[in-house]
């Protein structure tokens, strides 16, 4: 076991992704059984990451190609795309944050890591850090405490994980999972939706880690409101997903009901996908802005578009797909559970006080 680094270069993307975000994700995930479970899952992240092993940088000049690539992913599996987002997150933090140039590998070329981020923190067992030592580029640290929330904790081979010093203070480090400190526990998961992921909780005792940029630098920087309204995109692209087979419904019925459920389906995700695509370009446009303001409409508009969604499926479509569609089952059962990464109101009182500090007139 080594405790080192194995980093996925990041100056690849053209190489491995159009510009247009026009990967054929059905040829991408050729062979496996959709839906995956906690069983495919892994084999799946693997096989997505080999054949596209990062994204472009958001604000990098085709934020949208990314956010089209994390759509398609979504409209196919929403436990896949939760673990590849994660992946594509951790790459773009370190190359805006800068990792270590030190870092040798930690495995062989030929099976990548597959990296994540947790953040979430235990309400009375935060993850800490004692023990500093330095080297070079690098500042190494035994880590302590508890993780919540570890999506594909099982099979993930390092993590970003937030931590605070003695002194309270936040800090962002490179966690090796596979070192004798680090225990996948199997409490707090019990979800029907998202079950796959299984998004456990980690402890970790007296593990090998290294410290990622400054203190606080992994709130501060630019990309952490612009990876957050990425996320809009995946529930885009699972809404949209699930709104087609509503389409294929109506095509075949004439149900002046269910073509009603599809004219809000359409309407609202019409409205999210300019949404999506105003941001995109905006972040493009002016990289280095602070983007919460745009991040939190974006999940906003949304997530709006996916209750309406899953309104209209429900009420279009009746029980039949819920019950006999193995896909569409998961699909529905997923989602709300995937969207709760929103902070519902909390975060619309948030965008309210922005925008009544900016004095938005919404001027078309």
């Amino acid at each position: 076991m080594t405790r080192d680094l194995h980093l996925v270069s990041t100056r690849s993307v053209a190489a491995v992704m159009p510009e247009n975000g026009a990967v054929d994700c059905a040829a991408l995930l050729d062979g496996l059984a959709l839906p995956l479970d906690a069983a495919s899952l892994p084999d799946a992240t693997r096989q997505v990451i080999a054949a596209c092993p990062s994204l472009p940088q958001p604000g990098g000049g085709h934020t949208l190609a990314r956010w089209q690539f994390l759509a398609g992913l979504a409209g196919r599996d929403l436990s896949l795309v939760k673990i590849y987002e994660a992946h594509a997150d951790a790459l773009a933090i370190l190359a805006e944050i800068g990792a270590p140039r030190t870092c040798a590998a930690g495995a062989d070329s030929a099976t990548p890591p597959i990296w994540a981020v947790w953040a979430a923190r235990a309400p009375h067992d935060d993850l800490r850090f004692t023990h500093t030592r330095g080297s070079n580029d690098e500042t190494r640290v035994l880590l302590s405490g508890t993780k919540p929330w570890c999506s594909g904790a099982a099979f993930v081979t390092h993590a970003l994980v937030t931590c605070i010093d003695d002194e309270g203070r936040d800090w962002l480090a490179a966690l090796p999972l596979d070192q004798p400190g680090v225990t996948v526990t199997g409490r707090g998961w019990e979800a029907v939706g998202m079950a796959a992921t299984r998004s456990v909780e980690v402890e970790v005792r007296n593990a090998h880690a290294t410290l990622i940029g400054a203190s606080g630098a992994y709130l501060r920087r630019a990309g952490f409101w612009q990876g957050g309204a990425g996320i809009g995109a995946c529930w885009y692209g699972a809404a949209a997903a699930l709104a087609v087979h509503l389409r294929h419904a109506a095509q075949r019925r004439d149900d002046p009901h269910l073509h009603a459920h599809l004219g809000a389906a359409d309407t609202a995700l019409v409205a999210a996908r300019a949404v999506l695509r105003e941001a995109a370009q905006h972040l493009d446009a002016h990289p280095q802005d602070d983007a919460m303001t745009l991040a939190l409409r974006v999940r906003a508009a949304v997530e709006s578009a996916v209750e309406t969604v899953l309104t209209a499926c429900a009420r279009g479509l009746g029980a039949g797909p819920y019950c006999r569609d193995a896909w569409f089952a998961r699909m529905a059962a997923d989602l709300p559970v995937f969207v709760r990464q929103s902070h519902a109101e909390r975060d619309l009182a948030a965008l309210a006080k922005a925008v009544a500090e900016r004095g938005e007139d919404w001027a078309l």
